[in-house]
């Protein structure tokens, strides 16, 4: 009994003892955020936010960048955050053909190692806020070098208000790493020393290939994307989407206009209006150009509602054109509405206010026009009207709709008005109905 004790002992201790088959490897958390288009309000909300978290387990961040700088937002608060941060940063330029131009250039500098794929872009610094491409930050150069001191980061020898390549970027201390993937990269930086804003961290990031390496220690890597909610707001929030939403919108309420309800077109049209109001608030347009734009579409509505192609349309038109290039004439380069897409939407609107609800119109005062003339008519309710339902009038079915509750099928009823393309009938039984269609003679 005494020697089975030390042998449970020993096994006990065996089982306890580290290195050995049981224990757990050190691991590593990596958070991988990706910084893709125009960095506007809802995305540097989501950025902030993952951030923190980061921060707050005690992650090594991998931003993955692919962004021309910010649309009204401060891009050097934002490049500030990741310079204050209590963790290793690493900013990736990545995979190509991305590019860091603005506050995404901003970020390079403010992290703790910088690295691009070979194929991308670095700079150029101006314009920062893509909204506003003129604003000056004074200081800035003072700010930047501040980073890049306590980052343990050489001054870059280049000129960073110019597009450079990636191998551009490392030769002129931009960024000191190359790298295609973020495997690759997390390899590529294994054991260097980087500076954070409580000191110097040396990064474990190692790939483990083998059983060995996977002992020895491993990387938790985690790709974090921006919700379903989040990347809808996001994706709306640009110029060219703002201007899609909104036309397309106003395109659709001005058909629900010639129409006696308000159907499926009507609420489309509601929807993308309400996501323009939204892109709007984050991307604050030129309002007078704005203003031009819905006026010049309120006039050529005025045409349509008096069925003419005349001077409203002509001046709506002229309004439209201008009001398109007007609304976000003051942003870069890099989120300027296309001069195709105004093109090809001015020449839509004159055929589809100049021509196609004009047309649609004109139909519809030619079907009213018959409709009233059926008032006093007797007919046949073909199913039940409850309030709605087929009627049969004058050798034609038609919508109608009961003044007098339920309508059994076959009740003979009475035309007494129009309701835009529904008639308003009520039962008449002492009436004779018109005429049925006739019957299929019984096959032999």
């Amino acid at each position: 009994m005494r020697r089975l004790a030390l042998f449970l002992c020993a096994l006990a201790l065996l089982a306890l003892w580290p290195g050995t088959a049981g224990a757990q490897a050190p691991s590593t958390p990596v958070v991988v955020l990706r910084v893709e288009g125009a960095i506007d309000r809802p995305s540097l909300s989501y950025l902030n936010d993952r951030l923190a978290g980061a921060e707050a387990d005690g992650a090594v961040v991998v931003l993955q960048i692919d962004t021309s700088g910010t649309i009204d937002e401060n891009g050097v608060a934002f490049a500030q955050t990741v310079a204050d941060l209590k963790v290793p940063t690493i900013a990736w330029v990545g995979p190509a053909p991305a590019k860091a131009a603005g506050a995404g250039l901003l970020l390079l500098y403010a992290s703790s190692l910088t690295a691009v794929s070979p194929g991308s872009q670095t700079g150029p610094r101006s314009p920062i806020d893509l909204a506003h491409p003129d604003q000056v930050y004074p200081g800035l150069d003072q700010t930047i070098d501040g980073w890049l001191q306590a980052k343990d980061k050489p001054i870059p020898t280049g000129d960073d208000e110019h597009p450079m390549p990636a191998q551009e970027a490392l030769d002129s201390g931009i960024a000191s790493v190359a790298a295609s993937s973020v495997p690759e990269l997390l390899n590529e930086v294994d054991g260097t020393t980087v500076q954070t804003a409580v000191g110097p961290v040396e990064l474990q990031t190692r790939i483990a290939t083998d059983a060995q390496q996977a002992n020895e220690r491993t990387v938790d890597i985690r790709f974090d994307n921006i919700g379903p909610v989040m990347r809808i707001a996001h994706g709306v929030a640009s110029p060219s989407m703002i201007y899609f939403l909104l036309v397309i919108g106003l395109a659709c309420l001005a058909f629900e206009m010639t129409q006696p309800g308000f159907g499926f077109a009507g609420f489309a049209g509601v929807g993308m209006v309400a996501l323009a109001a939204y892109g709007i608030w984050v991307v604050p347009p030129f309002w007078p150009g704005l203003l031009l734009l819905v006026a010049g579409v309120a006039l050529m509505m005025l045409d349509v509602r008096i069925r003419n192609l005349g001077l409203f349309t002509v001046f709506g038109l002229v309004a439209f054109a201008a009001g398109s290039v007007l609304a976000w004439h003051g942003v870069a380069e890099a989120i300027q509405i296309s001069p195709w897409l105004i093109g090809g939407a001015t020449v839509a609107s004159l055929l589809y206010y100049g021509f196609g609800l004009t047309v649609a119109m004109q139909s519809r005062d030619r079907i009213v026009n018959t409709q009233r003339g059926l008032i006093g008519l007797v007919g046949e309710a073909r199913g039940k009207l409850a309030p709605e339902g087929p009627v049969y009038v004058k050798g034609a079915m038609w919508r109608g709709r009961s003044t007098s509750g339920a309508i059994a099928p076959g009740t003979p009823v009475r035309v007494r008005g129009v309701d835009g393309l529904v008639l308003r009938v009520e039962p008449d039984p002492g009436a004779t109905p018109t005429l049925r269609d006739p019957e299929p003679a019984p096959a032999e």
